[in-house]
């Protein structure tokens, strides 16, 4: 009988096929031979739910994050995340911005990473008038009423990817900056920012759709942004939503559906407290709209990372046809100050996250799919 520590490679290999990637890091520890096996990384790991990035650990500068799988927390040293402030998640990748309000493009569990140019000015080629007197007009020569630290929280909304940088070289990164969320974007090699003039609303979302770039308006207006022939945004597809107001927006691809998602809230002891969710698609050939009352066996995960789905029949403990949500904290404003689940079925809403965090947290918890090759 062959011991567990002489199985072959191809033996061993196919076993990790079936394990989420912490358990491949226990695997490793076993003995020589599993920790070379675990190297080789001939199959991804199990899928797994998406983790929540928390803050920093004050004592130890260590990063935590949350396992929804395990139920369990993970305290993790990344020097390059060390008093960063987390602000986007996409492909398996953060966005951080530092006291100086520079930032980075970093993969947590590889520590691949790229180097972000300074963020623009609050009000650079901006045509709207700030209704903050305390927004610095330029915090490149020091902040004006706020301090670098509020800054670093403020300056960035949201940030996304285009393509994973691990496939594509040529990726754009857009980000909602300022205190009405404008578009601008970046690409590697450039060393600058480019910001998207024409904003007449706050921005709430943006996502990257079949080729093109789409940011919702807190008017319920869909822009497709334009690179060529010149850089602008243009209205696109009727207009969004049911009637009410929504707390917040969110847009999706899912499995190749341009969805809108709307966020409501209500008022419980001072606190932004949701109370249910619309989905709905924009189907931008037809003109039409339909809304959707179920999403059979998936999960959404909304929040400030771009929005991710899951096949519930793929991945243990995951709530079919159930949006998970974090709460929406962007410095300006505390709309949504709630975790939980919505149920579609029976529009209620559950917990998935043991121990609230609310304020005076700074910040929102973004959910990340772990990417280690």
């Amino acid at each position: 009988m062959v011991a567990w520590s002489d199985m072959t490679q191809d033996v061993l290999a196919h076993i990790t096929s079936f394990l989420p990637f912490p358990d491949i890091y226990r695997f490793g520890a076993v003995c020589k031979n599993w920790r070379s096996v675990s190297k080789l990384r001939w199959h991804p790991p199990a899928p797994v739910l998406p983790w929540l990035v928390l803050e920093e650990d004050s004592e130890t500068k260590k990063r935590k994050f949350y396992s929804l799988s395990e139920d369990k927390h993970y305290s993790i040293e990344i020097p390059e995340l060390q008093g960063r402030f987390i602000c986007g998640s996409s492909y398996g990748w953060l966005f951080a911005v530092d006291i100086n309000i520079t930032g980075i493009l970093i993969n947590p569990f590889t520590r691949e990473c790229y180097e972000l140019p300074p963020f623009p000015s609050y009000n650079e080629k901006s045509n709207v008038t700030t209704l903050l007197e305390k927004i610095p007009c330029d915090y490149i020569d020091g902040p004006r009423g706020y301090t670098f630290e509020e800054m670093q929280t403020l300056i960035v909304f949201k940030a996304i990817l285009s393509h994973d940088p691990r496939e594509r070289s040529d990726f754009t990164a857009m980000i909602l900056f300022g205190e009405i969320n404008t578009p601008a974007f970046w690409r590697p090699g450039e060393s600058s920012w480019t910001v998207v003039d024409g904003l007449k609303y706050r921005m709430e979302d943006v996502l990257y759709f079949k080729g093109n770039f789409y940011v919702i308006s807190a008017m319920n207006v869909l822009y497709v942004v334009e690179f060529e022939p010149e850089l602008k945004l243009t209205e696109v597809g009727p207009r969004i939503g049911k009637e009410g107001c929504p707390e917040q927006r969110y847009l999706m691809d899912f499995n190749g559906n341009l969805l809108f998602i709307e966020r409501y809230c209500e008022d419980v002891e001072g606190r932004a407290i949701t109370v249910g969710f619309n989905v709905i698609e924009p189907n931008l050939e037809e003109n039409r709209l339909y809304e959707w009352f179920d999403i059979d066996d998936y999960a959404l995960f909304l929040g400030r990372n771009s929005s991710i789905f899951v096949d519930s029949s793929h991945v243990a403990k995951c709530k079919k046809n159930g949006i998970y949500f974090t709460d929406v904290i962007d410095g300006f404003s505390k709309r949504c100050q709630d975790l939980g689940i919505f149920d579609m079925t029976d529009k209620t809403i559950s917990a998935f996250y043991s121990v609230e965090v609310f304020p005076p947290r700074i910040g929102s918890p973004i959910w990340l799919t772990p990417i280690l090759w």
